[in-house]
Parts: structure tokens; C-alpha cells; sequence
């Protein structure tokens, strides 16, 4: 059976690892990771609107993974839309990396769990073999971590480097083009990064769980039996 505080360090590892998959879940369901402010060109240019003026022609945008929703600000008043990702938009944008960033996150819910498993078994008892002890579980967490990495990477990249948030506002606008004036990543997406950060805090606990601190010995006088002390 394993120690107190080893038993105390992979339970706290056990509940890193159920919060990080909760929060990824979460994460990828929410269609709050990227909002910004778009003008519409086009209006704007059709009444050569000015500084005060432009107020007028700025809308918002927001979108996650699968959905999202924008105001268009187009001289007449916002109208609200909401759009999906999938099965029509990915065509418009970088298919394949898109859908790599859904499979990196999805590879990481997985791992996730597997760290989970790992991490409850190791404080139960301890494994027989190598892999499935502290070793193991630190691979868990450090794939886990790698994926999630790699997913909040890669959204970065379509966003910045493929222009994300300009190819959705434009989706299916024949008349009117718009420009992106302001882009945020919100809160789903630090919610990865928070995953992520867990699973970086797990591999530290399992790191301590294996260090073995010195047991403090006292020393035992030497009691010296003399014959006079024998006849007494």
C-alpha cells in the first residue's frame, strides 16, 4: 500500500485530472472563444462615413469550434445572425486545421481520462509494473498537456496567420465586405490554457510524490549491564 502522503498527492492528481477534462469538455461545447469588432467597409464607404459616424457601420462577432454569432452594423441598424461551423462555413475556411484542432482536444479528453485512471490506481496501491505506476502516469499527463498545447496552438495559427475571424464575418456576404477591427480570445480559450496548466501541476505532484525524505532516527542509549546490577 502506498504512503499517506503519496496516497494525498495522487488523489489531489486524480481530481487535477477530473477538473482538466471537465474544463476541455466545456471549453469545446462553449461558443465563446474568439469575439471582435467588425466594420462594414462597404457601408461605410457608400456614405464616406466618418470618425463620429462609424459607430454606426461597427457590429461584433463572436465563435467557438462549432457555432457563433455576429451583429452587422451596416447604417440600418444591428442585425443579429447566428451561424454553425459545420457542415457549410468549414468549406470556406482551413478545413484541415480546423478539424485537427477538434481532434487534438478530442485526443487529449481521452488521454485525460486515461491519467485519471492512472492516477486513482497509484493511490490505491502500488503497481506491479513500471508503466503502470508513477511513470505511466506521467506520460499520461504530459500527452494529455501535449495535446491540448497543440490544439490551443493551432487555433492561434488559424486565427492569426489564416485570418479565421475575417473568413467567418465575410461567410455568405455577397454586397457587403467587412473588416476586423478588433479580435479577443475569451474565456474558453484560457480555459484550455488552464487545462493545459493542470496537467503541467500534476506531473510536479507526481515528481514530489517520488522523492523519499530521510526518516528522522533517535538515538537509543546504550544501557550497560554490570554484574553488581545483575545481582540486584
Amino acid at each position: 500500500m502506498p504512503g499517506c502522503f503519496k496516497k494525498t498527492l495522487f488523489a489531489l492528481a486524480s481530481l487535477i485530472s477530473f477538473v482538466s477534462f471537465i474544463l476541455i469538455v466545456v471549453a469545446m461545447g462553449t461558443p465563446k472563444w474568439m469575439t471582435g469588432k467588425i466594420l462594414c467597409k462597404t457601408g461605410a464607404d457608400l456614405v464616406n462615413a466618418t470618425d463620429p459616424e462609424l459607430v454606426k457601420f461597427i457590429g461584433e462577432i463572436y465563435y467557438g469550434l462549432f457555432r457563433g454569432g455576429k451583429i452587422r452594423q451596416c447604417g440600418l441598424g444591428g442585425r443579429r445572425s447566428k451561424f454553425t461551423i459545420f457542415p457549410h462555413m468549414v468549406k470556406k475556411l482551413n478545413t484541415g486545421l480546423h478539424v485537427m484542432i477538434i481532434m487534438f482536444l478530442c485526443v487529449a479528453i481521452f488521454f485525460s481520462l486515461v491519467s485519471l485512471g492512472f492516477c486513482i490506481l497509484n493511490a490505491i496501491k502500488v503497481p506491479y509494473r513500471a508503466i503502470n505506476g508513477p511513470a505511466g502516469a506521467c506520460l499520461w499527463n504530459f500527452l494529455a498537456g501535449g495535446f491540448v498545447v497543440l490544439g490551443v496552438t493551432s487555433f492561434m495559427a488559424a486565427v492569426k496567420l489564416h485570418h479565421l475571424t475575417e473568413r467567418i464575418a465575410n461567410f455568405r456576404e455577397n454586397v457587403f465586405q467587412f473588416i476586423i477591427l478588433e479580435e479577443r480570445f475569451e474565456d474558453c480559450f484560457w480555459i484550455c490554457v488552464a487545462s493545459a496548466t493542470a496537467h503541467a501541476v500534476n506531473l510536479l505532484l507526481i515528481a514530489i510524490s517520488g522523492i523519499h525524505f530521510p526518516k528522522i532516527k533517535t538515538k537509543t542509549e546504550e544501557v550497560n549491564v554490570t554484574a553488581e546490577d545483575i545481582m540486584y
